[in-house]
């Protein structure tokens, strides 16, 4: 039975000219699972958005969107709030309350729910989404997965029949946003609830779609299962996100079924291919030290507990370092004292050397430090992003600010985006455009917080080019990330933050091949037949190097 659907949908922003969305019709059956794809500024969260009607943007809209059979914008306040649920890309921005208990509670009692009804849903979702040992929590104090967790069982608490999320695995480590995945596809099979959402982790949630829908500049290009997805858009920039299986599979002539899931990947890899093996790529640079942390501690409250406990850190110069690690373990707080922004209470800092303990943070900014943070849109000020970017030019005295601007905005892909508002672009577009900010700044010790969150694969690739050529400039990168496919791809060396220190800091192939959770899926698929092989490339360079593919008893 359908439950919603879109016809001939156009919607363009106020003082744009350009559509967000372009003439899309598409229907979406009850109890589907619907993935919805597309580069950066394609228009996936616009689309969602028409489907909740208070979140609704303002803007030039033709064509029409139905729940039910019936038009959105006549069904009433409370089947809207009630029937669909919406998750947000970004957990601190749909929490509202100071407790957990409250938090699950607030939705029900907007709708004027008596209180013994509250309390048994209540306690149904805490313990359905085992939360129940947070249910007294502030809200403040939890981690980024717990908070997407909570917001997730919130909205459920409702008894939607649609729930729509806006990527909302963008912030959380690996094995959070694996658990969560798992959570919508138990909500999905166990419940028959209807879900939509986006999400450039395709590699988690392809197996267990039942549709892909892809966007294009605004236009519905494919929609359909995932394996014709794959078959009918293998040359489109958007593949370039599809999974690693799928990938592997399509730089070969074999002709059997496309993989999808990492089990099917490895047999598809053992069936038709002998052990091969890719030597160990050394590429840490042989200088002098960067950055370096000497036994450093640091808390956030007096009497609370070290998120650093004597950490050591040596990052060179012109090389890219990676730490990757669960949510609240460390990660940033390290970036923001190797920035300057907060002191350890105990242990060294030292940049190019010289010991920075003492210093004001504008002495960090002297030696060439820049920090682009988790949320991008703190860097602007400015109502237009160009406006940001001369002002900047003119502080740091930028010589030929044109041709600069040009530069970076042309490496980045965002020359288009200069006289938009930062709170009028997508994650990926002002992920993109702080970047540029931090660039124009010419930097040489760059610190990335997240840097690929909201941006699709092909952006990726664009930033892992760019962030290539910023090294070969003799530029240090140090960068925080849950994206391990994109860390292996662009890092010297990786690292994992746990327990206050930073552990196991080896080059990508030996790190992510030791590695089960924190690791690639190609390592996962290969890793019985490609020895040392975690990225696509590597792992196609070995099918090639192969030459005939063999029989897995030769």
């Amino acid at each position: 039975m359908e439950i919603l659907s879109i016809k001939n949908l156009s919607f363009t922003y106020p003082m744009l000219n350009t559509r967000a969305l372009d003439s899309v019709t598409m229907t979406v059956e009850q109890g589907d699972f619907v993935v919805l794809c597309g580069q950066s500024g394609s228009g996936k969260t616009t689309l969602l958005k028409m489907f909740k009607r208070e979140i609704t943007p303002n803007g030039k809209c033709s064509g029409e969107v139905f729940f039910k059979g019936e038009p959105i914008k006549d069904i009433d306040d409370r089947t809207s709030a009630k029937k669909i649920g919406f998750v947000f890309q970004k957990p601190e921005q749909q929490i509202v309350t100071d407790k957990v208990w409250h938090e699950l509670a607030f939705g029900l009692e907007s709708l004027g729910y008596d209180s013994k009804y509250i309390r048994l849903r209540v306690g149904e979702m805490a313990n359905y989404f085992g939360i129940s040992s947070l249910f007294h929590r502030k809200t403040e104090n939890l981690s980024g997965g717990q908070k997407q967790l909570l917001n997730l069982a919130s909205v459920m608490a409702m008894s939607p029949d649609v729930l729509i999320l806006d990527e909302p695995t963008s912030q959380l480590d690996p094995i959070s946003a694996g658990d969560f995945i798992a959570t919508l596809k138990r909500l999905n099979t166990e419940l028959g609830l209807t879900i939509i959402l986006t999400e450039h982790r395709l590699q988690d949630v392809f197996p267990i779609a039942d549709k892909v829908a892809v966007l294009d500049n605004g236009k519905l290009i494919a929609y359909g299962k995932p394996r014709e997805i794959c078959r009918e858009l293998k040359k489109h920039p958007v593949s370039a996100g599809f999974p690693s299986a799928v990938q592997i599979y399509n730089s070969t002539d074999i002709s059997t079924d496309c993989p999808l899931t990492v089990r099917e990947g490895r047999d598809f890899i053992n069936n038709n291919f002998s052990k091969r093996k890719i030597e160990i790529r050394d590429t840490v640079p042989k200088t002098e030290i960067a950055v370096e942390l000497k036994d450093a501690f640091f808390r956030y409250e007096k009497e609370g507990q070290d998120i650093l406990a004597g950490t050591r850190l040596k990052v060179y110069k012109g090389e890219h370092f990676s730490i990757l690690g669960g949510n609240g373990s460390g990660k940033t707080t390290t970036l923001k004292i190797l920035s300057g922004i907060l002191k350890p209470y105990r242990g060294s800092v030292f940049i190019n050397g010289q010991k920075m303990n003492r210093k004001p943070l504008t002495e960090y900014s002297r030696m060439g430090i820049a920090m682009l943070p988790q949320n991008p849109e703190t860097v602007f000020i400015k109502p237009k992003i160009i406006e940001d970017y001369i002002e900047l030019c003119k502080i740091k005295g930028v010589e030929n600010r044109d041709k600069k601007i040009a530069e970076i905005t042309e490496s980045l892909g965002i020359k288009g985006l200069m006289d938009k508002h930062p709170y009028d672009l997508s994650g990926g577009e002002v992920q993109r455009c702080a970047l540029g900010k931090i660039l124009l700044a010419n930097p040489s010790i760059i610190l990335l917080d997240e840097p690929t969150k909201g941006i699709d694969a092909y952006g990726k690739i664009s930033l892992a080019k760019m962030l290539n050529k910023i090294k070969s400039q003799g530029r240090t990168i140090i960068t925080v990330t849950h994206d391990v496919e994109f860390s292996a791809i662009v890092s010297d060396r990786c690292a994992l933050f746990f327990d206050g220190d930073v552990l196991s800091n080896s080059v990508p192939q030996e790190f992510f091949s030791t590695n089960n959770f924190y690791t690639t899926s190609v390592s996962r698929i290969c890793r019985d037949r490609f020895i040392n092989a975690v990225t696509v490339d590597d792992a196609v360079s070995l099918i090639k190097e192969g030459g005939q593919y063999e029989n897995k008893n030769n």
